[in-house]
């Protein structure tokens, strides 16, 4: 299978359980997770050779991290290990209207101090198909969106094929940086990721659509395709389509577009969503894995699509399904019923 390489953070997530508030909670359950660490975990289940690079500290809670990794066989040797500390955050999972909440306590991570010189990125690159990082490493220090940029030089020295889910978050910078610091990075980029808010605050473009309001009209997304593909040479926009009903039903959809076709998935509705953290990280890792191994984009969006659908029903950050269960899914079959 192929060598992708994600490039990224990874977190320790502390979560109260069930439904509980932080407030009401005197114990948190440890979840490692992160953007490009989930997509790696994805990776590794449809068995590509999947490699996180990343910074974390010696001692055992950065350990916990790495064993994370591991666990579902994403290889860590180019994990670097040194600085002070691990990032964290505070999950508390919503129900109904009431939505759910994160906290961040990440400021001065491993990864986030980290310097260029920790990185061999031309020995990282050597012989990987493909490169995927996201808006949220850029966005966590300027060291890190130096990386960043030092990746994605490599990557295209050595013909990697380079992904990025845009992934906007407000807590971590304004639209104003994001811009100033994403729009540069384009440049490198072969097929870019990101819904409707990550295209207007990550690059300045704005399609007409209603998310708040449940309404994801995909002719609302032409114009802004075209747009971006025109602007940035990209060779695939997608973009995922989510309504949000309440904190625990949503419908699921996406669009590609590969400048000559667009093409929309079938729709799912998920009710009652488990967990939704890491669904567009599953997503990402199940589009990765469909345009490699179908070159064709209407079979990668729909592996994508049906990836993602099922992440939302399983607890923690990562998407422990396997490629069987995902195709079984896009190919029809969810009735849910026991598998003997």
């Amino acid at each position: 299978m192929s060598k992708i390489v994600t490039l990224g953070e990874i977190m320790l997530r502390l979560s109260p359980k069930g439904n509980y508030r932080f407030v009401q909670s005197d114990s948190f359950q440890v979840i490692p997770g992160g953007g490009e660490a989930n997509v790696a975990v994805s990776l590794a289940n449809y068995g590509h050779a999947s490699y996180f690079v990343s910074k974390l500290p010696t001692h055992e809670i950065g350990q916990i991290a790495v064993n994370g990794l591991r666990r579902y066989g994403v290889n860590t040797d180019y994990i670097v290990r040194g600085g002070d500390r691990v990032g964290l955050y505070y999950a508390e999972t919503g129900a109904s209207m009431r939505p759910s909440k994160v906290i961040y306590d990440r400021a001065n991570s491993a990864i986030a101090e980290a310097d260029p010189s920790d990185f061999n990125f031309d020995e990282i690159m050597e012989g990987a198909d493909w490169f995927h990082w996201s808006g949220i490493t850029p966005a966590i220090s300027d060291k890190a969106a130096e990386l960043t940029r030092l990746a994605c030089e490599a990557a295209k020295r050595h013909h990697v094929t380079v992904s990025v889910d845009l992934n906007f978050r407000k807590k971590l910078w304004t639209s104003e940086k994001a811009i100033a610091v994403m729009r540069p990075l384009m440049k490198y980029v072969d097929i870019c990721i990101g819904n409707e808010e990550d295209a207007q605050l990550c690059l300045g473009f704005k399609p007409d659509a209603d998310v708040e309001g449940g309404k994801t009209d995909a002719e609302g997304y032409y114009g802004i395709f075209k747009g971006m593909m025109k602007e940035f040479g990209f060779k695939y926009v997608v973009s995922t389509l989510r309504e949000s009903f309440s904190a625990t039903h949503n419908g699921w959809k996406a669009l590609i577009y590969d400048g000559k076709e667009f093409y929309q998935s079938k729709h799912y509705d998920i009710n009652p969503i488990i967990d939704r953290v890491g669904g567009g990280d599953s997503f990402s890792g199940g589009l990765i894995h469909g345009m490699l191994t179908y070159k064709d984009q209407a079979k990668a969006l729909e592996f994508a699509v049906a990836a993602s659908a099922l992440k939302h029903t399983i607890p923690g950050d990562f998407n422990v399904v396997s490629t069987s269960e995902v195709e079984s899914l896009a190919g029809g079959n969810a009735n849910g019923r026991v598998q003997r």
